[in-house]
């Protein structure tokens, strides 16, 4: 029976980064992974892949609609879909085993296998118990699964079985238009896909700001996605490699169908506990099958913490890994702290979406006084010259106090660029504060101070 000061179930990026942070600390330290490779979801079929697919046709994208006006003449390159999927899975790889060094390097041991927690202290993995004096809890999520709607993975899908189509369709239906929908969904229209996203609210990327909502879907359907909103799915007919989805309008409650070559199902994940036997150990679930975790992510029972997709809060892989380091802390007798409110979002496409904080919709409900500063990014000269003009920068600042409050951002580089405004929120910056940094020239950034500019006298490009 082996001994650790702290075992992690699960390798993905909560699992991975709690397990190196434990061992830099002086933790004895071990991580269980069922699967054959380190990274879990993220790393093996979902942020990893997806932006390597992404990359890839949005290189496509600007060989077929831009080189020729910038003088790059001559034949657009065709998809060769396998070298496409190769380049896809170097990319995984190449990261996969960048974990695994990682934990040899700081004499992290994987324990191969599917964990489950017999009792407090102790965790079994296949017929080996290990004994842990705390047990970290990382085991992610999955994909939610849609009423009436049965995944095959060949022609209806998952978001893994997008990333590893046999052929590219003629005709795609997304159902759900949030964040992995509208990735896939840009994706396979680039490679010429006739794409339609199915959403059963009323508008695009829930929870958004509404500024966002409505100029990214306008971005996006420009880009050729058609959309039916306000529409609730009844079900998902296949038949020879090809499948009927017929849908009920909110409205009215008319009925309608549409022919699909492949059906993605992007509705959502849910926590993935399945097999780790909480319910005998007497762990607190809420009524969603999250772990019920405290300030300081430890469960109902001692010696159990609990991180990332699996506990309440955004599902996203940044947001796994300040927990991790926040835990790893926490049991090393130190102060592990996250801060909820600057945890940003990122949508990948292109242009991409990014935001943080307050939207302003929350603003109003609250009561909260507040500004607008706005910037188009067709007033930003480096956006301009490299056909990148779409979109903009929000920001929302206290009307009293100039304290930032959220950001929002359309454009380029928007996951990169909406690090700034985190930063700034992270010392409790007023707009003024960006507004008065001088910003290299010309960099999309300066699209940033522009809406900082705005939230004060007013913007100088616009």
């Amino acid at each position: 029976m082996s001994s650790y000061d702290v075992i992690i179930i699960g390798s993905g990026p909560g699992g991975y980064v709690c397990a190196i942070r434990c061992a830099q600390l002086g933790l004895k330290t071990a991580c269980v992974e069922g699967r054959e490779t380190l990274g879990g979801t993220c790393l093996n079929v979902g942020c990893i892949p997806s932006k390597a697919l992404l990359h890839a046709t949005h290189m496509l994208h600007e060989a077929e609609h831009n080189f020729a006006t910038m003088g790059l003449k001559g034949k657009s390159p065709s998809v060769d879909w396998k070298q496409m999927q190769d380049y896809k899975k170097n990319t995984i790889d190449q990261n996969t085993k960048g974990i695994e060094f990682l934990f040899k390097k700081n004499k992290v041991d994987w324990i191969k296998g599917w964990a489950s927690i017999p009792e407090a202290g102790k965790v079994k993995v296949g017929d080996d118990v290990h004994e842990a004096k705390n047990i970290v809890i990382a085991s992610g999520s999955d994909v939610a699964q849609l009423k009436g709607v049965e995944i095959d993975e060949e022609t209806v899908v998952s978001s893994t079985g997008a990333l590893a189509l046999k052929k590219i369709p003629n005709k795609m239906v997304v159902i759900g238009a949030g964040v992995i929908g509208l990735e896939m969904g840009s994706v396979y229209r680039r490679l010429g896909a006739e794409v339609t996203v199915i959403e059963y609210l009323d508008t695009i990327t829930p929870g958004m700001d509404g500024d966002v909502q409505k100029g990214f879907q306008k971005i996006l359907k420009k880009q050729g996605i058609e959309f039916i909103l306000g529409a609730a799915v009844q079900g998902v007919e296949t038949k020879n490699g090809k499948a009927t989805v017929s849908y009920k309008l909110n409205k009215d409650d008319s009925e309608a169908t549409l022919d699909a070559d492949t059906v993605l199902v992007a509705t959502g994940r849910a926590p993935f506990t399945d097999g780790l036997g909480l319910e005998g150990l007497g762990v607190a679930m809420s009524k969603r099958g999250q772990i019920e975790v405290d300030d300081h992510w430890k469960t109902s029972v001692d010696g159990i913490y609990a991180i990332g997709d699996c506990i309440a809060g955004p599902m996203l892989a940044h947001k796994a890994e300040d927990e991790g380091m926040a835990v790893a802390e926490v049991l090393a007798g130190k102060h592990g702290h996250v801060n909820y409110g600057v945890i940003p979002g990122v949508i990948y496409t292109h242009p991409e979406v990014a935001n943080v904080g307050l939207t302003e919709e929350q603003l109003k409900d609250d009561g909260t006084p507040y500004k607008v500063g706005k910037f188009s990014f067709m007033g930003n000269g480096r956006a301009k010259a490299n056909f990148a003009g779409d979109g903009f920068v929000k920001i929302l600042a206290h009307k009293e106090t100039d304290r930032i409050l959220g950001a929002h951002i359309i454009g380029p580089m928007a996951g990169d660029l909406i690090h700034e405004i985190c930063v700034a929120m992270e010392f409790g910056a007023a707009a003024e504060d960006l507004a008065l940094t001088c910003h290299a020239h010309p960099t999309y950034s300066e699209a940033v101070r522009e809406a900082a500019l705005a939230c004060g006298d007013g913007a100088i490009h616009s």
